[in-house]
């Protein structure tokens, strides 16, 4: 029997996202998919109930909605929603895993198979299901034009009768896929951009988008496995603050990506340095969903410490919630169609690495690794793990090639796992203990990644 892909309505604070929006749609009913879509779903992204039923979905009560085979979400159900799946059904969306890891192993429990959107393996064939780097592109563009509004000043240097404006100055912090993002948003609109990494490896690309790289001397070599940036040593994590002061006190606008997944931001701007900044400056911390890379960031709030505001936004992609949702709904469709079957029902493959690397939840248990360290669950291992997708032996996979736990090395993402980074997150949106530098962190895959642009 066809796959039925069930859309409910996003229900968390600020939500504006549909898992799919109805071009999406149109493309999975005309594969022999069965599409129902909850009453006034895309309300918030603008899609009318009509546009749905003119792409050939059923438009229905959440009920309907919640009960098909595969239900596709854009942010994590709600306790109360997570009781309404049962055995057999599959989720997919951002699940948040490593932030809230109990409502998985509940998931698990009722037999939910869940893919977490977010751990997509950053390899070449799973591009086209990058959602956090999708997400995170957004959250970057979005982020910049939150700066240049809330800036006092131009961003472009002017030639005016009255005499000439300098351009601002707008850093960086993290270049992962929202990061770079950002860089090429401020230089569009013509400031003078500045760009920091804890990685050397991505100076290239942020002087590619014609931004100067910010050096700092220190003693670590900030790159890991996969191009993912190592969590600094204590002692470093305490010099990066004092040594970024300076470039922070001399920029208008600072904009910092630095995420780590399942753990509190890094503190890259101290209350010093924002004291520093000159009045009118902004800050805006694309961090504050982790506890923000400033001192001073306080989650969904603008906090002003003297003449300088410093904004810690919750959700940049549902700002922009038309584009938002056609990014998301595009990766959705491509990992659906990628395990659906010539007779079009779903059929999961746990020796695909995208699948296993995906899938956090099967056969009523949680099957990430990672996760059941977190819950303080047993290893897993057998025949029947492997069937289920358990992490080969070994920590993470290398992009270029290497399959080896495919689910850990998503967790260490960000990169631009950014560039949401992911987030991002979005941002959207990307293994072993070790994080990546950027809320939504890029890694060197064996194919060249090409950050999207807006």
């Amino acid at each position: 029997m066809p796959l039925t892909i069930g859309v409910p309505k996003e229900t968390a604070d600020g939500e504006t996202r549909v898992a799919l929006t109805p071009d999406v749609v149109r493309r999975l009913t005309g594969a022999g998919l069965g599409v129902v879509v909850e009453e006034g779903a895309g309300a918030g992204a603008h899609h009318a109930d009509a546009d749905y039923e003119d792409a050939g979905a059923t438009v229905a009560g959440r009920e309907e909605a919640l009960g098909a085979e595969l239900v596709a979400v854009v942010t994590p159900p709600s306790g109360d929603e997570a009781q309404e799946l049962g055995d057999g059904q599959t989720l997919v969306g951002l699940l948040d895993p490593l932030g809230d890891p109990e409502a998985i192993q509940a998931l698990a429990e009722q037999g939910v198979t869940a893919l977490a959107m977010e751990l997509v393996p950053r390899i070449g064939r799973a591009q086209k299901m990058d959602a956090l780097s999708a997400m995170s592109s957004l959250a970057g563009y979005r982020a910049t034009l939150i700066g240049a509004h809330a800036l006092p000043k131009f961003f472009p240097l002017l030639t005016t009768a009255a005499g000439t404006i300098r351009p601002a100055q707008v850093l960086v912090l993290g270049a992962g896929v929202a990061g770079l993002q950002a860089l090429a948003t401020a230089k569009r609109l013509g400031a003078k951009v500045k760009g920091y990494d804890i990685r050397e490896a991505t100076r290239e690309e942020v002087e590619s988008l014609g931004a100067q790289f910010v050096e700092l001397t220190l003693e670590a070599e900030g790159e890991g496995e996969g191009g993912y940036a190592k969590e600094l040593e204590q002692e470093i994590q305490q010099r990066q603050p004092e040594l970024l002061r300076p470039h922070v006190a001399e920029a208008d606008v600072v904009i910092s990506t630095a995420l780590i997944p399942g753990r509190d931001a890094p503190i890259l701007i101290s209350e010093e340095a924002v004291e520093r900044m000159a009045p009118g400056s902004v800050v805006v911390d694309l961090a504050a969903p982790g506890g923000g890379n400033c001192a001073l960031t306080q989650l969904g709030e603008t906090v002003e410490r003297g003449s300088v505001q410093v904004k810690g936004p919750a959700n940049l992609p549902a700002d922009m919630p038309v584009h938002a949702s056609q990014l998301y709904a595009r990766t959705v469709a491509e990992l659906v169609e990628e395990f659906v079957g010539e007779d079009s029902e779903f059929a999961p493959d746990f020796e695909d690495e995208i699948f296993a690397g995906a899938c956090i939840a099967h056969g009523g248990e949680v099957t990430n690794d990672r996760l059941r360290d977190t819950l303080g669950l047993p290893e897993r291992g057998g025949a029947g793990a492997r069937e289920r997708g358990s992490a080969r032996e070994g920590a993470v996979a290398e992009e270029e090639g290497e399959s080896a736990a495919a689910s850990e090395e998503a967790f260490e993402k960000e990169a631009d796992r950014e560039e949401e980074g992911e987030p991002s997150s979005d941002a959207s949106e990307r293994a072993e203990d070790e994080p990546a530098s950027e809320a939504d962190e890029k890694d060197d895959d064996e194919e060249e990644w090409t950050p999207p642009e807006a």
